[in-house]
């Protein structure tokens, strides 16, 4: 009887600890699912080496054989050529060529073209090189009359300038990574930059004029910094000073939810098809496509050029916020149409045309031997106020906090190896009263 119980025994153990390896398994798989897209599991595009080797040769072929460049979806860099000399030209350097009508320089001329038309509220264009067209787009503010005029515009350029009614409105996303708050409204920190002597947030420019006091909170009682400088319309950036000169730790830092963010290593320009991935206080992290450069935006405010477009979706209360691939900086949220229940399309200020404007550096690029533009995951946890990172508490979360988390691998782990010591226990002591079962018959038999 006793004999019998002890295997009884014995198999709910095995059970138990079988049971456990599939949920501990189960438990793994999921949080590794769960992980965003721009920790740790940020995926390597190469877009960078890829958007500089189609860059070098539309700069060596020059504007009249060219028509832009962009990552394929196999990742190599595409360059739109228009003779075939400049095609095998292409190809030698190892990059796919593609054969269009319209030179750079044709699709830019018809750029000016309708810039220098009458102002159109709630347009925008931007060069498509991927469909070799300038593609104009007009929200549902556009009166008829108003698209009229700017189709004949169009018409008179040529056909390679393609007109599109889009849903929703162009509008600046004011209301961010982290919210900065003031008597303006609601606006994101973007990235922290330095002159050398003092810190500030790089934001959007719509966010509010010089002189603008920004907070950390809606009580008011933490004071972040005021706006010392900034252009808009034009251009869409401003500069927003801590009020200690510091921006403090974690000023590299970009928040991407659940206590995880992306270290910044650097600056760079995007190219179109490029993977990109922005932060903001309303919506969160959200990816999607560089569709478009050098696009052009008449919001109500006033005309902003020079911005990329893609089809990341934004919301009001996004604007500011940063945009980065692969742990390098690429713009700040501008505004467009639509929302992230719907999609839209949304443009960034580009962040190298800012700096250098504004003669400011990024705070920590190309720190702790971080190559510029890889992707590095850190705790933004003690990060400052506008470090587009959480501005509150220190150190981030315990270990035994973190274990807990569901969201993490640890619990799923723990299981795993407490199942596999209760199974490898079993066997063992089933093995040593197998053992001791056997000296006892043998002694009876030969006693």
């Amino acid at each position: 009887m006793r004999h019998a119980r002890r295997r009884i025994v014995r198999r709910v153990a095995r059970l138990a600890a079988v049971g456990g390896l599939l949920l501990g398994g189960t438990m793994v798989t999921r949080a590794v699912a769960s992980e965003p897209p721009d920790a740790s599991a940020a995926p390597r595009t190469l877009a960078q080496s890829a958007s500089g080797a189609g860059a070098g040769l539309v700069s060596r072929l020059g504007t009249d054989r060219t028509a832009g460049h962009w990552v394929g979806s196999d990742g190599r860099p595409v360059v739109a050529v228009t003779d075939e000399r400049a095609a095998e030209a292409v190809r030698r350097a190892g990059a796919v060529a593609k054969r269009v009508r319209h030179s750079m320089s044709e699709l830019g001329s018809a750029a000016s073209t309708l810039r220098a038309a009458p102002r159109v509220s709630g347009t925008a264009w931007a060069l498509d090189y991927r469909s070799n067209e300038v593609v104009v787009r007009g929200d549902r503010t556009v009166s008829g009359s108003d698209w009229s005029r700017l189709t004949g515009v169009a018409h008179g350029i040529g056909g390679f300038v393609r007109m599109e009614r889009t849903e929703g409105t162009f509008t600046t996303r004011l209301n961010g990574a982290e919210p900065i708050l003031s008597t303006a409204g609601r606006c994101s920190a973007g990235f922290n930059v330095t002159n050398g002597t003092s810190d500030f947030i790089l934001t959007a420019g719509h966010c509010g004029p010089t002189g603008s006091v920004w907070f950390g909170d809606g009580r008011g009682d933490r004071q972040v910094g005021t706006t010392v400088a900034g252009s808009f319309p034009g251009d869409d950036f401003s500069l927003v000073e801590y009020a200690n000169g510091k921006a403090g730790d974690g000023a590299d830092v970009v928040a991407v939810g659940d206590g995880k963010g992306v270290r910044i290593t650097g600056t760079g320009e995007p190219a179109v098809g490029q993977r990109v991935f922005r932060s903001g206080s309303t919506s969160g992290l959200r990816d999607g496509r560089v569709t478009a450069l050098d696009a052009t935006v008449n919001y109500p405010e006033g005309t902003v050029t020079g911005l990329i477009e893609t089809d990341v979706c934004a919301e009001p209360g996004d604007s500011g916020g940063p945009m980065f691939s692969e742990g390098v900086a690429l713009g700040v949220t501008s505004g467009g149409s639509g929302d992230c229940a719907k999609g839209g399309t949304t443009f960034f200020q580009p962040l190298p045309e800012a700096m250098e404007s504004l003669g400011v550096r990024l705070i920590g690029s190309g720190r702790q031997g971080t190559a510029a533009g890889t992707s590095a995951t850190a705790s933004p946890g003690a990060a400052a106020p506008g470090a587009s990172a959480p501005a509150t508490g220190v150190g981030g979360s315990p270990l035994l906090a973190r274990l807990a988390d569901p969201r993490n691998v640890g619990p799923g782990l723990l299981i795993v190896a407490g199942s596999l010591v209760a199974l490898v226990a079993t066997r063992w002591i089933r093995a040593e009263q197998d053992r001791k079962a056997y000296r006892r018959h043998y002694s009876a038999t030969w006693g």
